[in-house]
């Protein structure tokens, strides 16, 4: 029989749940629009099983990449060498474990980064890897990332999100191949990192998500919605 969870992510062959769909249906909106966004919300506000339940709503249309910055510690943010050696190594794990379809060569690629001294290793490389991989795969390859709040006091994560910047801006001014998506989720809104690093007047409003599109999607429980898993668990 199922339970009631209210710690982590909801698993809706184990737990009772209010139905996603609606809201899932809206998200998937956005990124059919190509839209780069984060979702901010309090803990415990349901971010982390929306992501879940998204990752498998999109997968019919998309090659969806999921990852959870909590993975990288804090030695992965020291320099820009070992913070791009980590994230490859994450995105290997990805698509090990979640069965993510990415051809081989790329695979390679990554592999290459990961084996390389930091000292050599630039960010740019991952990206070029990335730029590839979106021109030829069989789908539009969306990113998603969990838990930002991981690396926001970090200036490589600034420089990260620079990069997805730019690639967003290559996009849509040359049509060069990009993720069709990123969607970034934590409590911080990434759109103020850099007034939180650098809290000169001039760099308040000079933050490299700046690209991203408002979330104005509810992610409130619905009346309708809570009477739908109560009703599930009455029938149980």
């Amino acid at each position: 029989m199922k339970t009631f969870n209210t710690t982590g992510i909801c698993n809706p062959k184990k737990h009772y749940m209010v139905d996603l769909t609606q809201r899932l249906a809206q998200i998937k909106v956005m990124v059919d629009a190509g839209k780069y966004f984060a979702i901010n919300r309090a803990r415990q506000y349901g971010k982390t099983t929306t992501l879940a339940a998204l990752t498998e709503y999109l997968s019919n249309d998309y090659t969806v990449i999921s990852l959870d910055f909590q993975s990288i510690g804090t030695a992965g943010f020291e320099t820009e060498g070992e913070f791009t050696r980590t994230l490859a190594q994450i995105v290997l794990d990805a698509v090990e474990f979640n069965d993510v379809s990415m051809p081989g060569k790329y695979i390679e690629a990554f592999e290459k980064i990961i084996s390389q001294d930091t000292r050599c290793v630039k960010m740019d490389d991952l990206f070029r890897v990335f730029k590839r991989w979106c021109k030829d795969s069989d789908k539009p390859v969306v990113l998603l990332i969990d838990e930002v709040d991981s690396a926001t006091n970090n200036q490589v994560f600034l420089d990260f999100l620079a990069q997805l910047r730019l690639q967003y801006l290559e996009r849509e001014a040359r049509d060069v191949p990009a993720f069709q998506s990123v969607i970034l989720a934590g409590v911080t809104d990434v759109r103020n990192l850099k007034r939180k690093l650098r809290p000169e007047e001039a760099h308040k409003v000079n933050s490299p998500w700046n690209i991203a599109a408002d979330f104005n999607i509810d992610m409130s429980l619905s009346e309708t919605g809570i009477r739908g898993m109560l009703d599930e668990y009455e029938a149980d």
